[in-house]
């Protein structure tokens, strides 16, 4: 649909139909979705599609205020008392009596919470990732040597400076130099990967070794830390997060979001039979489209299958 019939249907068509199914129905859009739809994704989607469409001026304001609540990081600190507000905002515009429509509270307010938790979660994601690695800081050290004793329980650590970093896919003596476009992000991303799904991890940095068909897991690691952030600003991650969240979006999911992308893409690289690390752009892009085909079907949903393979 091009943008001159987009414009059409969003000023014209789409209000009458809105206001014919409202006269027939006795309901608004907003309830018909949160009745209608099934939970997750397709609910969610839904209801925040409906309110970035309205053309109602309080209910405008209202979407921008919660954009702006979002952004600042204060939705998740306040979410009791944003919550009740928005509530009562749609209520009084879409003259909607609150004694028989219990379940709508209910379903929307959920919905709110994924909405605009999710965008507060793009707010704490950037953040994150704009720190920069300081080997002078206690905790990014303690960390790296984590990362280190997670994927190598059995060696011991030489030296701070030392060629072993490359054993588990670094490109030279001193990782800190390798975070630079993801911050402290891709660190963290590392971390949690290696902490909460071990062993699959070390059957990945495994995988990673193998002569024919290896590649570098830090490196590797730290460019799907560049797809996850880009799936999640552009919003193509809502799929995921709306499915598997229950309520506010946290930076764990977005953790286990991005152990899901490395795990598969492990899979994906190995089932590729790359003839060396050279074709490494070209299978990445093809497993960003697959997994972007996946997300635009609002039923998917993504979880780690702890089967490993062995080559």
């Amino acid at each position: 649909m091009n943008l001159s019939i987009w414009w059409l249907f969003t000023c014209f068509v789409r209000p009458v139909i809105k206001w014919f199914l409202r006269k027939t129905t006795g309901l608004c859009e907003l309830q018909r979705i949160c009745y209608g739809k099934v939970s997750g994704a397709p609910r969610v989607k839904g209801v925040e599609q409906s309110l970035n469409l309205s053309q109602t001026k309080q209910i405008q304001q209202l979407v921008s205020q919660l954009n702006d609540t979002a952004d600042n990081r204060m939705f998740i600190q306040n979410e009791r008392e944003v919550l009740k507000g928005t509530i009562s905002t749609v209520l009084l515009v879409k003259k909607i009596n609150p004694k028989i429509h219990h379940q709508f509270l209910t379903s929307f307010g959920k919905c709110v919470e994924q909405i605009w938790g999710y965008r507060q979660l793009v707010a704490e994601v950037e953040e994150l990732r704009r720190i920069a690695f300081d080997s002078d800081d206690f905790e990014h050290e303690r960390k790296l040597y984590d990362l280190w004793e997670n994927l190598m329980p059995d060696e011991i650590l030489e030296g701070r400076i030392s060629k072993q970093w490359q054993d588990i896919g670094f490109q030279g003596e001193d990782p800190k130099t390798d975070f630079r476009g993801m911050g402290m992000l891709g660190l963290e991303n590392l971390l949690f990967f290696t902490t909460e799904y071990r062993a699959p991890a070390q059957h990945v940095l495994s995988h990673s070794m193998h002569p024919i068909h290896g590649y570098c897991f830090a490196i590797v690691g730290i460019n799907l830390t560049s797809m996850a952030w880009m799936l999640l600003r552009d919003g193509s991650a809502k799929t995921y997060f709306y499915n598997i969240s229950r309520s506010v979006p946290t930076i764990r999911l977005f953790h286990s979001f991005y152990s899901y992308l490395f795990y598969e893409f492990d899979r994906f690289w190995l089932q590729s039979k790359p003839k060396n690390i050279m074709e490494f752009s070209s299978v990445k892009d093809k497993f960003e489209k697959k997994i972007r085909v996946l997300l635009e079907n609002p039923c998917t949903q993504f979880k780690i299958a702890l089967k490993v393979d062995n080559v």
